[in-house]
């Protein structure tokens, strides 16, 4: 479906970072994901580009923060993940 960008921050054994891939995934959507598992200058360099977010995960659609598992089901509940994914 997606030609855009996509690229999320997660840990591996997240349920939330799972729950947000499965989503993407569900929409057949292509993305980045960086692993950054006790990694803390990953999370720190992560942080920088969510404005001093920490948690995983952090989604971001070509370049743009959207947020995290939360939000990103959020806004497909609203109808607009997909017109962001197009």
């Amino acid at each position: 479906m997606a030609t855009k960008q996509v690229e999320i921050y997660t840990w591996r054994t997240c349920p939330f970072c799972i729950r947000a891939k499965a989503l993407l995934d569900s929409k057949g959507v292509e993305y980045t994901e960086y692993a950054i598992d006790g990694d803390e200058a990953a999370r720190s360099q992560m942080a920088e580009k969510t404005g001093g977010k920490r948690s995983v995960p952090q989604i971001f659609i070509e370049g743009e923060h959207v947020g995290g598992c939360d939000d990103i089901h959020a806004l497909d509940r609203k109808g607009e993940l997909d017109p962001m994914l197009a």
